[in-house]
């Protein structure tokens, strides 16, 4: 799977190394409405196509998926502060 590392000289893997970082601090860094969202570009980094079949929960059991992540967000990120836009706004 990783065979395209292999190849590589040291400044390709630095480059590499440097383009997935930058993708994974975006990753990071996102806030509000962007914390919750399909991340197919992010995905696209890595050398195997992304598979077009993904699965989406019907709406009760997504939204109670939603609803214990923005739970989770309590626990894990009490301090940060809590905004009251809405989304594509």
């Amino acid at each position: 799977m990783d065979a395209d590392l292999d190849s590589m000289d040291r400044a390709a893997l630095l480059n590499e190394v440097k383009r997935l970082r930058q993708a994974i601090r975006e990753h990071r860094d996102a806030s509000g409405h962007d914390l919750c969202w399909h991340h197919p570009r992010l995905w696209s980094m890595l050398p195997e196509p992304v598979q077009p079949h993904i699965e989406v929960p019907e709406w009760p059991q997504f939204l109670r998926g939603c609803l214990a992540y923005r739970q989770s967000l309590d626990q894990q990120a009490a301090d940060a502060p809590r905004i009251t836009a809405e989304y594509g706004r």
